[in-house]
């Protein structure tokens, strides 16, 4: 009778010791970094141990044709000494926005895309057998194993494939709907959804270059394509990923915003972190009717740490500043 009251015992408390809470898988992202600016933050980001750092775009300001400039700016920012000791120290993941890509606010008719995107897979040290560099475009999906979760984190190419964007000629905002055009294009629509269908991932990470639930302002945004804009919340609802969280960049501002699409249980998250090196030289308001908290105008980068529970997983979204502080934070709710 003792033996087996001694074998229960050990099941019990292998069961419990499985599932204690306390061990965090912390992931690191942001956007919009300077190659000749000195004033880094990478010390900081290591100093947070992440598993992983996420590039969101602007990642070098290129804004060249000629990829001899493109590569030069790329090793200046690769061979900075603090970078290269984080990314000896972390996986490092990255997606282009539009200064990286070649040309601000460029999109599928930039001419040497291709040259571009070549560069951007280098400098990000990419495995040559990676899929991405067996189609076109730059979009990518990674499995991340974390402390007893599995995040999954797809880049979104949001330039290569992107349709013109229409300009206001007569007053703010600067763009106007483009009510037929495409963001992401058909077969990077196709994979996305493949991989939404196919996950079976703790935590959903969907990086876009720029913002996705935002939709008040008057700049670039997936607002300005509003059939891609509804096209995404509807995959999202179709698909239901567990935990989806939408990080972007672009905006030289850091935020949080959610919304809760008709027929999903649970709300989508974005967190935007933006810049690296620069934000807006003056204090502004803005409109965002999604926005969480407030309006971050500091130079930032985004923690998230993700924690399994017993019966759950927390996710805390920090935004950190120069000195490491806490800008805002916010639990997301599942």
């Amino acid at each position: 009778m003792k033996f087996y009251f001694l074998i229960l015992l050990s099941l019990l408390i292998l069961t419990y010791s499985c599932d204690v809470p306390g061990h965090k898988t912390t992931i690191a992202f942001g956007s919009c970094s300077h190659e000749f600016d000195s004033a880094q933050m990478w010390s900081n980001v290591l100093s947070h141990n992440p598993k992983a750092w996420i590039w969101l775009g602007d990642n070098i300001y290129g804004d060249t044709e000629d990829m001899g400039v493109m590569k030069s700016k790329y090793d200046r920012q690769k061979l900075r000494p603090s970078y290269q000791e984080m990314i000896q120290s972390l996986d490092v993941y990255g997606i282009w926005d539009d200064h990286d890509y070649g040309v601000n606010d460029g999109g599928k008719e930039f001419p040497m895309k291709v040259e571009s995107k070549a560069l951007m897979l280098d400098f990000l040290d990419v495995p040559s057998d990676a899929p991405v560099h067996k189609h076109s475009g730059a979009y990518q999906s990674y499995l991340i194993e974390g402390e007893g979760i599995k995040i999954k984190l797809i880049l979104l190419d949001t330039r290569y494939f992107r349709d013109t964007l229409e300009i206001n000629t007569d007053a703010p905002p600067l763009y106007l709907p483009n009510e037929d055009g495409s963001i992401l294009g058909d077969e990077q629509w196709s994979w996305l959804e493949a991989e939404l269908t196919k996950s079976s991932a703790d935590v959903h990470l969907i990086g876009s270059s720029y913002q996705l639930i935002p939709n008040d302002h008057g700049f670039e945004k997936w607002g300005n394509f509003p059939g891609e804009r509804k096209r995404f919340f509807d995959l999202i609802v179709k698909t239901k990923p567990a935990r989806p969280i939408i990080l972007s960049g672009d905006r030289h501002i850091a935020e949080f915003s959610s919304i809760e699409p008709e027929d999903l249980e649970y709300p989508i998250y974005e967190f935007t972190s933006s810049g690296l090196t620069h934000t807006w030289p003056t204090k502004r308001s803005e409109t965002n009717q999604y926005r969480i908290g407030e309006l971050i105008i500091a130079k930032n980068f985004g923690i998230l740490q993700i924690e399994k529970q017993r019966k759950s997983i927390d996710i805390k979204m920090m935004v950190l500043g120069q000195n490491n502080e806490v800008l805002q934070e916010i639990l997301a709710k599942y």
